[in-house]
């Protein structure tokens, strides 16, 4: 008998491969980074792939997960294995903007969808037919730099002092929020850039304090956005210090302590989900996030960056049934269809926003993504004035 099932295998293979029964499984790359000087971010994203869902529409979902170590090169090799190798139906991540950017062609050419977990707007905007494969997860820099600049207004606020990366992230700040700050009557009388890799930004800090700004804004990520502010009060800043939206994790408490305490944020309501009133739509969503990441890696260990992840698996598990309704995954039928499904979503609430695509807005968050808070004895807090 088992010689004859042997003699019968390879029909009932290509019987089950004719009809579409078996290999139908959907591949999700993930491309994080989770070693490098932005691990403080990639970390929780590739933690976070752990709770995302492994079967959608009837289908057994796969993750495949490569770390680029904060290498832009790294994420373009990682993205070809995925795409060429691995066969995957969509892409989630990767951490940093410049390696978004610098896989923004493959994913194109493939016709693979990527839901990006990256902060700068400039990965989508403007719209073209690289970027139209491209969906973001996390809050453009206008829709938080708005908030931001109407924080500062509102407090007396009337001269800025600029400290960005020397990188798309910090150049497309200073694009977008220097435009922003002037049209709003904010006056920028310093911009500084530094590396991320660099061990000391005192230059930058002494030429902006010279410039005697009322508040700083430092456009950077992770563990080093910490050294501009650090460096600004140990040369005895003592005006407003305000981040962006790269900093939303605890990690960045952890590493700053008391140096960043009273810094002033606008980001993704997740991070202070049980600060948030009872009618937000978001809130359930953020708080199951919470504690379905805390039980599995312990309190406190949350971050908004594995949130921005988590909301790329729940867009993913939306388009997914509409896109298996057209083709089967391991096609460029089933890609484009997934592409479609995509930009079709519609009120898709996550742990840090709602969104709502379209053909020229493939990020789809408004202002319900976004809230003001700051670090108050070691913990961020929601301002609610």
């Amino acid at each position: 008998m088992e010689i004859a099932l042997r003699r019968q295998l390879p029909a009932l293979l290509a019987l089950l491969l004719a009809t579409g029964v078996a290999f139908a499984d959907i591949r999700i790359g993930v491309i994080a980074s989770s070693t490098g000087p932005t691990a403080v971010v990639g970390i929780p994203q590739k933690q976070t792939v752990a709770l995302l869902p492994t079967e959608i529409g009837g289908q057994k979902v796969e993750y495949i997960v490569l770390d680029d170590a904060s290498d832009p090169t790294n994420a373009v090799t990682n993205v070809k294995k995925l795409i060429a190798e691995q066969k995957v139906d969509a892409l989630i991540g990767p951490t940093t903007t410049p390696a978004a950017l610098a896989m923004l062609d493959f994913v194109a050419e493939s016709k693979t969808p990527l839901v990006t977990t990256v902060g700068s707007s400039a990965i989508i905007q403007p719209m073209d037919d690289k970027k139209k494969w491209v969906f973001k997860t996390t809050q453009n820099d206008d829709l938080i730099a708005e908030a931001l600049i109407e924080h500062m207004t509102a407090h007396g606020v009337k001269t800025l002092g600029f400290i960005g990366f020397n990188d798309p992230y910090g150049e497309n700040w200073f694009k977008v929020f220097g435009a922003m700050a002037e049209k709003a009557g904010l006056k920028l009388v310093a911009s500084e850039r530094y590396n991320r890799t660099d061990q000391s930004v005192t230059g930058q800090a002494l030429k902006v304090i010279a410039a005697r700004p009322d508040a700083v804004l430092v456009a950077a990520t992770g563990g080093p956005a910490v050294l501009p502010q650090t460096s600004l009060q140990e040369k005895g800043y003592k005006g407003r210090i305000y981040q962006t939206h790269g900093v939303a994790t605890n990690d960045f408490i952890r590493i700053g302590g008391k140096a960043v305490e009273g810094t002033l944020m606008a980001g993704g309501p997740m991070l202070v989900a049980y600060d948030l009133p009872g009618g937000s739509p978001i809130k359930a969503v953020a708080q199951g996030y919470i504690k379905a990441y805390e039980t599995k890696y312990g309190a406190g260990t949350m971050s908004t960056f594995g949130a921005n992840t988590y909301d790329a698996g729940l867009l993913l598990q939306k388009a997914i049934p509409t896109a298996l309704k057209k083709a089967k995954p391991g096609s460029v039928e089933f890609r484009e269809a997934l592409r479609d499904a995509l930009e079709q979503s519609k009120e898709v609430v996550g742990a840090q926003g709602v969104f709502n695509m379209s053909a020229q807005n493939h990020n789809g968050m408004d202002q319900r993504a976004r809230v003001m808070m700051t670090v108050k004895d070691g913990k961020w807090v929601l301002i609610k004035d």
